[in-house]
C-alpha cells in the first residue's frame, strides 16, 4: 500500500503541470487583458502609459516567459500578487478555502443522508409503486439545476431566517448562525447530488442481491435485515465510494454559481470575480488548488476501497 501511495503521489504531478498549462492559456483567451478592465472606458491614456501599466502588472512578456515565471514562483510555494488588490494570492484564497469546503461537506452530508436510505428502499422494492416514485423524483433531481433551485428556495423563503444573504458569519464565531446561514446552499447543492446516489445505489444493491452468495444466505434461512446489512449493503456501497469520490471534488469546482447566489465570501466567487477582473494569478491559484484537491480526494477514494472490501489490494 505505501508503495502505491507513493506512485500515486508522483502521478499526481504531471497532472497538476497539465492543468496549470490548460488554467494559465484559457484566461488569456478571453478578450482584454488586467490593464483595460482596470482602466474601464472612462480613462484615456497612451499607448506608451499603457504599455508602462502592462510592464508594471507583468503582463508586457512573451506568454512562454509569462508562464515560467509564474511556475517557477508556484513550485516555491508563491502563487504571485493579485493584480487588482496588489496582495498574495494564497494567503487569500486559503481564506476563503474553509467556507467552500463547509458547503462540501453539508452538501455532502445532505445528498449521503437521503440518496443512500431512499436508493436502499427503492432496490428492496424494486417494481413496487415507492420504487416508481423515488425513480421519477431521481430523475426530477437531476433535472433541475443548482442554481434555478437556490433561486426558487429563495423566492419561496424570502421571509425566512435561512434565506439571509451578504451576511455570513463564520462557523467558529456562532455555529448555529453559520449553519442557519449555510442550509440552503447546502440544499442547493445537496438535492441534485442526492439523486446520483440514490440512482447508484438502487442500481448496484439490485445488482448484488442478484449475486449468487446472496442467495445462499436467503437459503440459510437468515433474516432479511442480516442478509441486506452484512451481505449485500457493504459490497453494494463499493462502486458508490467512487462516486462520492468523483462528486466531491466536483463539488469544491461547483460551488461558484451558488456562492455567487448567496453572496457567499467563498474561493468560487473569488475565482468569478478574477476572471471579470482579468485577475490572472487569482483564477490560476484557484484553478490549481481546485485540481489538487480533485486529484487527492481521487487518492482518498482508492485507499476507501482497501478498507471497504479487503479483498482489494494493491502493489
Amino acid at each position: 500500500m505505501t508503495g502505491y501511495l507513493a506512485g500515486r503521489l508522483l502521478g499526481l504531478l504531471p497532472v497538476l503541470w497539465g492543468v496549470s498549462i490548460v488554467v494559465f492559456l484559457l484566461v488569456r483567451l478571453l478578450p482584454g487583458d488586467a490593464v483595460q478592465m482596470f482602466l474601464g472606458t472612462q480613462v484615456a491614456m497612451t499607448p506608451a502609459q499603457m504599455a508602462e501599466l502592462r510592464r508594471l502588472f507583468g503582463i508586457d512578456k512573451p506568454l512562454p516567459l509569462q508562464y515560467v515565471d509564474w511556475i517557477g514562483r508556484v513550485l516555491q510555494g508563491d502563487f504571485g500578487v493579485s493584480l487588482r488588490t496588489s496582495r498574495p494570492v494564497l494567503p487569500d484564497i486559503l481564506a476563503r478555502l474553509p467556507i467552500s469546503i463547509e458547503i462540501t461537506v453539508l452538501a455532502l452530508v445532505i445528498a449521503l443522508g437521503l440518496g443512500i436510505p431512499i436508493g436502499i428502499v427503492a432496490a428492496l422494492r424494486r417494481g413496487t409503486a415507492a420504487d416508481t416514485l423515488v425513480t421519477v423524483g431521481g430523475l426530477l433531481g437531476l433535472s433541475i439545476p443548482n442554481f434555478w433551485l437556490a433561486a426558487m428556495l429563495l423566492l419561496l423563503l424570502a421571509n425566512s431566517p435561512i434565506a439571509s444573504i451578504g451576511t455570513y458569519v463564520g462557523l467558529a464565531a456562532n455555529p448555529l448562525a453559520n449553519l442557519t446561514i449555510m442550509a440552503l446552499p447546502a440544499i442547493s447543492l445537496g438535492v441534485s447530488l442526492a439523486a446520483v446516489f440514490m440512482r447508484f445505489v438502487r442500481s448496484s444493491l439490485l445488482e448484488v442481491l442478484g449475486e449468487d452468495y446472496v442467495r445462499t444466505a436467503r437459503a440459510k434461512g437468515l433474516l432479511a435485515r442480516i442478509v441486506v446489512n452484512r451481505h449485500a449493503l457493504r459490497n453494494a456501497l463499493i462502486p458508490v465510494i467512487t462516486v462520492i469520490g468523483y462528486q466531491a471534488g466536483y463539488l469544491l469546482g461547483g460551488t461558484v454559481v451558488i456562492e455567487e447566489v448567496f453572496a457567499l465570501p467563498g474561493m468560487g466567487r473569488l475565482a468569478l470575480n478574477a476572471i471579470g477582473q482579468r485577475d490572472y494569478p487569482v483564477v490560476q491559484g484557484v484553478v490549481l488548488l481546485i485540481a489538487g484537491l480533485f486529484v487527492l480526494t481521487n487518492l482518498a477514494v482508492d485507499v476507501l476501497y482497501a478498507l471497504a472490501d479487503p479483498r482489494v489490494r494493491y502493489r
